[in-house]
């Protein structure tokens, strides 16, 4: 995907499925342009293992094969990279930037996600606001975070992760009613984050470029 980040334009009676949160391509997005080439602002992604508690995801390979060049490109040019580490890392961001959208703290946003994401989140939660909406969802638990794709352009590294999660969500109107989901009952979900960084940046931290759903 080049050039164009698709998101919800709002949060309604959704609150079973990511897909309205996460970029999923229901016919109700608008375009997000991606963040200009660059140096792109880093922010506490992937390695900032300190900042929160990750579960365990399974066993099953942590890098499919396609991705394997491009995994073998970024650790050639970054001898700092692990894949386990990274994978580790980004399965806390996910944690994290789910949590902070769902309370609608756009502060917290603000420090995880690149402009472009964050700024897409911010508009879901201002207009689920306006329609008095608040979600009450819970991450139950990651069942497996993969590298689908990983490439190097120049001194740019690009790794999209696969989340496979289970979600319990519900939506409450301003009384506290709900109005959709349960959280008696997890649903599956999964999705794709892309995450990028300059191999020679001193700074250690990704950039939350893009969030999909994975077919």
């Amino acid at each position: 995907m080049v050039g164009i980040i698709l998101l919800a334009m709002i949060f309604l009676f959704v609150g079973l499925r990511l897909w309205s949160v996460l970029g999923r391509r229901t016919g109700h997005e608008q375009p997000i342009a991606k963040p200009v080439e660059g140096e792109p602002r880093p922010v506490a992604l992937p390695r900032a293992l300190n900042d929160a508690p990750v579960q365990p995801v399974s066993a099953e390979p942590a890098v499919e094969p396609r991705a394997n060049e491009g995994v073998r490109a970024i650790a050639a040019a970054d001898a700092d990279f692990d894949v386990t580490r990274f994978l580790e890392g980004a399965q806390a961001a996910y944690r994290m930037v789910l949590e902070a959208f769902w309370k609608g703290d756009v502060e917290e946003l603000d420090r995880l996600a690149g402009d472009d994401v964050r700024d897409a989140f911010a508009a879901a939660i201002a207009e689920r606001e306006t329609a008095g909406h608040v979600l009450d969802n819970r991450l139950i638990a990651v069942e497996r975070a993969a590298i689908e794709k990983a490439r190097l352009d120049g001194q740019m590294a690009t790794i999209t992760v696969r989340f496979d999660a289970d979600i319990a969500a519900v939506t409450r109107d301003a009384d506290g009613n709900v109005i959709a989901g349960s959280l008696t009952d997890a649903v599956p979900t999964h999705d794709l984050w892309t995450f990028s960084r300059h191999v020679r940046a001193d700074d250690p931290n990704w950039v939350l470029i893009e969030t999909d759903e994975a077919a």
